[in-house]
C-alpha cells in the first residue's frame, strides 16, 4: 500500500475488511482488540468494519457438514479437513473464542454486510459484527437468513423493524459494493485485512503484538500542520488586517 502524508488531527482510523463467515476474521478481531488494550491512544482510534464476501456466489445456507465441505473445496479427505478445523478451534480457544464448526451453517453474507452498514450509521457496528461472528462460529446460526439477522442485530442494539425494512429493500447494497471495490483497488484478496490510518496494510490475523506495533508506528508519524510561510496579511476571527 502506498504511503500518504499524515493528516491533520489527533485521531486515527482503522478499517478492517472482513466477512462474518471467516473464522480467521473472528480470531483477527480478538487479536486487534488485544492490541488496542495495550495501545495508549486507543480512545482516539475510530474503527470501521468493511464488507468482503468470501464467496459472493454462495447460496442461502451451506449444505452438509463443515468438514465435508472443506474437504471437497481443497481436495482433501474428511479426516484431513477435520484436523484443520480442530487446529483452528484450538487457535480460537487461545483467543478466548468457543468455535463449534459442527454447528456452523455459512451461506451468502451480502445481506449481513448491508445490516453492518446500517449498524455503522447507528453507532453499533462493532457490537453487531461481534454478534454475527459469535452466532456463526459458536451457535450455528444461519446469518444468511433475514429473520435470524433481525434477531441478532436487535440483540446488539439495532431496531428490529428498521433492520427488517433494510433487508426488504436494497438499501446499503451500493455501500457493500463500494467496500469491495476499494478492496480490489488496494489489492486485497483475503481477509482479515487491516488498513491503519490509510497508510499501512496488515494482512491476515496477525499477532496482537504486531498489530500494536503498527498502531504505534502510524500514531508516531502523525504530525501537526507545518506552517511553511507566514506573515502575509490575513483575517483572524472577526478581524482582518487592512
Amino acid at each position: 500500500m502506498t504511503s500518504r502524508a499524515p493528516r491533520v488531527g489527533t485521531g486515527m482510523k482503522v478499517e478492517i475488511w472482513s466477512d462474518v463467515v471467516c473464522p480467521w476474521c473472528y480470531i483477527g478481531k480478538r487479536r486487534f482488540e488485544a492490541a488496542l488494550e495495550r495501545f495508549p491512544h486507543a480512545d482516539a482510534v475510530e474503527l470501521e468494519w468493511k464488507s468482503f464476501e468470501l464467496d459472493p456466489s454462495a447460496g442461502p445456507s451451506g449444505e452438509g457438514a463443515y468438514a465435508e465441505r472443506l474437504a471437497a473445496k481443497y481436495g482433501q479427505s474428511v479426516a484431513q479437513a477435520q484436523g484443520m478445523l480442530d487446529g483452528m478451534t484450538a487457535t480460537a480457544a487461545a483467543e478466548g473464542l468457543d468455535f463449534h464448526f459442527e454447528l456452523a451453517r455459512p451461506g451468502n453474507t451480502f445481506d449481513a454486510h448491508r445490516v453492518l452498514h446500517l449498524a455503522k450509521q447507528r453507532g453499533v457496528q462493532d457490537a453487531v459484527k461481534e454478534r454475527f461472528d459469535r452466532a456463526t462460529f459458536s451457535e450455528g446460526a444461519p446469518v444468511s437468513d433475514h429473520e435470524t439477522l433481525v434477531g441478532l442485530a436487535a440483540e446488539a442494539g439495532l431496531d428490529a423493524d428498521e433492520t427488517r425494512g433494510v433487508l426488504a429493500s436494497d438499501r446499503y447494497a451500493d455501500a457493500v459494493r463500494a467496500d469491495e471495490q476499494q478492496a480490489r483497488t488496494y489489492g486485497i484478496s483475503g481477509v482479515p485485512f487491516f488498513v491503519v490510518d490509510g497508510r499501512y496494510g496488515v494482512s491476515g490475523a496477525q499477532p496482537a503484538e504486531l498489530i500494536a506495533s503498527v498502531l504505534e508506528k502510524a500514531w508516531s508519524e502523525q504530525s501537526p500542520l507545518s506552517v511553511v510561510a507566514g506573515g502575509a496579511p490575513g483575517c483572524e476571527g472577526d478581524a482582518c488586517a487592512v
